[in-house]
């Protein structure tokens, strides 16, 4: 906690900004950045000492000696504008942007770094100002897609050649060797390129239906650079943009900010990228890649929901295949790895990492396929059919837990978005498995007992599978059968995983309201589970159930009290805790 030493570090640091050496001033800017970072709102009590040296900075650091100490200028400046907000900040935002158009009108030389600090300070001043930014935009973004649109400066040499043998000693290129060709890469040009589609990135993100302008101009820019593979940070930047640039054309037609132009648009615009990203996936080379694309990927489909068609969602499906199959192959891979003899510690942490990013690849599966089946509902399902050989070995003994929530979390989907069409389904697989002598080749009979395995695993509720039990108690609450019923009661009520609790809890309200006395079984012998339920839920206030389901509870408990004989009653009322039965007293006299 920096607090109690800010007054002592500001104030140091303007006396070291007063030094006479370049240098110690570049670095008391760069601290003082730092600070203002960190720091955020509590930096407002020094703004008014600090800015004016930074905007004299700015101003007369004019000479070509002084070059990096103007761009830390920027730096800072921007950085402390941030910090501060925008209230505070916007007088003085207008003449250091003012000072940067100067710049940006000037000849700057290729090699000079105001370029890029400046491009970086241009995306900080929007996060600051936000739509207040939008007049800048004419200034900004022509130099910016400048930038993006560098080419690479390559250059092939022959791998014995001595030619541009220096170059190998610079540190602004980059070699690799392919076969018999020394290939050099001038890394200035890639880094200027990542910073500008980044910047991109950024305000599509900050100024949403007002960046709707320019992205006739971004996007045909963006999309080709997600199969960049000179620089992963320029794919990153362009995976980043895709659900950004669709929600922007969105949000500008929902707004009537895109004068002449409807929903067609969005499809043209989806159509374009779309089935950009699901290539640039299937042809990734990074692992830890993937996941930013899966995601962006689930981004863009909510953002276009609808306006997929089956042609689309049939290639995102046929990648998510190839993806699990992928990364399913390299588990495997590393798992022999482990048993070289060679192996080591520092391999081990490598691997470990690896598991890491296979495991957000699979969260990010998980979140996507969410997605597909809440847009799409019953329709999804016969492709979830084909994905279904695909999902069930991730509920094998050998997957770790995470892949074990993820699989439940899919058919807990699947079960609530397409209820009827799902319930059809399962019943004719129940039927089907009656027929198999051997009941265990039944993918849902399966399916069932994983359930089954992970809610009466003995550690089932600590902490680190709570989740996986919460969504395996959801997704068997899913399956209308009577079968399961006495079981899915017995898991309640779900406390681990809040947002399942919610909609585990609703769904109970749900199927007393509708169960004609079944839920309750014979002789209401699962009333008293179910009073016990609804008063441990309402005892915890909003934590378990919203408002509207907490209100439901009431109101069954009310017409339970009504319509059941009294001695009924008062067997269920001696089953509860005493701090139960006086709540439930309380909200029913009320």
């Amino acid at each position: 906690n920096l607090t109690p030493y800010l007054d002592g570090i500001v104030s140091k640091l303007l006396v070291l900004l007063q030094n006479g050496k370049q240098m110690v001033q570049e670095g008391a800017l760069t601290a003082l950045a730092s600070v203002a970072d960190s720091s955020q709102e509590l930096f407002q009590k020094y703004y008014d000492a600090v800015m004016p040296y930074l905007k004299a900075i700015l101003l007369n650091a004019t000479d070509k000696s002084n070059r990096m100490l103007r761009a830390k200028s920027m730096e800072c400046i921007s950085l402390v504008g941030m910090a501060v907000g925008k209230e505070k900040f916007r007088d003085d935002a207008k003449q250091v942007m003012e000072v940067l158009m100067t710049l940006q009108g000037s000849e700057l030389e290729t090699d000079d770094p105001t370029i890029s600090y400046m491009l970086q300070a241009w995306a900080r001043l929007c996060k600051c100002l936000r739509q207040d930014f939008l007049p800048y935009m004419s200034v900004v973004m022509p130099p910016l897609l400048q930038s993006a649109q560098l080419k690479p400066d390559v250059t092939i040499t022959s791998a014995g050649s001595e030619d541009d043998i220096d170059q190998s000693d610079d540190e602004s290129i980059e070699t690799i060797t392919l076969g018999d060709k020394k290939i050099g890469i001038k890394t200035s040009v890639l880094e200027e390129k990542a910073t500008a589609c980044n910047m991109l990135c950024c305000y599509a993100d900050e100024l949403k239906e007002g960046f709707y302008p320019w992205i006739d101009q971004v996007a045909p820019t963006l999309v080709p650079l997600l199969k960049f593979y000179f620089h992963e940070e320029v794919r990153r930047a362009a995976v980043s943009a895709m659900p950004e640039l669709l929600r922007s054309a969105k949000l500008a037609i929902e707004k009537g900010q895109a004068q002449g132009l409807n929903e067609s648009y969005v499809k043209q615009l989806s159509d374009y990228i779309i089935p950009a990203l699901v290539e640039a996936l299937h042809k990734e080379p990074e692992t830890e890649i993937w996941a930013s694309m899966l995601d962006a990927l689930n981004e863009c489909i909510q953002i276009s929901g609808t306006l997929l068609d089956e042609s689309q969602v049939r290639s995102i499906v046929d990648e998510v295949k190839e993806v699990i199959t992928a990364s399913s192959t390299r588990k495997r891979e590393r798992a022999e790895r482990v048993k070289a003899e060679d192996f080591d510690e520092e391999e081990g942490e490598l691997l470990k990492e690896e598991n890491e990013q296979e495991e957000e690849v699979f969260d990010q599966v998980g979140e996507l396929l969410g997605t597909l089946i809440k847009t799409f509902k019953a329709s999804f399902l016969p492709f979830f059919d084909e994905l279904s050989s695909y999902l069930m070995p991730m509920w094998g003994k050998d997957k770790t837990d995470e892949e074990r929530r993820i699989a439940i979390c899919i058919f807990d989907d699947i079960a609530e978005q397409c209820h009827e069409a799902a319930l059809k389904l399962l019943f004719m697989d129940w039927v089907f498995a009656q027929s198999l002598v051997d009941q265990r080749l039944n993918p849902l009979w399966e399916a069932l007992s994983r359930l089954n395995v992970v809610i009466r695993h003995p550690n089932a509720l600590s902490s680190e599978n709570v989740m996986a039990y919460d969504n395996a108690v959801s997704a068997l609450g899913s399956i209308d059968a009577a079968q399961v019923v006495p079981a899915w009661l017995s898991c309640l009520p779900v406390k681990g995983d809040i947002i399942e609790a919610k909609v585990v809890h609703d769904q109970l309200c749900s199927m007393v309201e509708g169960s004609d006395g079944v839920l309750l079984g014979p002789n209401n012998q699962y009333l008293p589970k179910i009073v016990s339920v609804f008063a441990e839920v309402l005892c915890a206030g909003k934590d378990l159930a919203t408002d509207r389901t907490s209100g439901r509870m009431v109101n069954l408990l009310r017409q339970l009290q009504q319509t059941l004989p009294p001695a009924t009653l008062a067997h269920t009322w001696s089953s509860l805790q005493p701090q139960q039965q006086l709540v439930l007293q309380s909200i029913l006299s009320s």
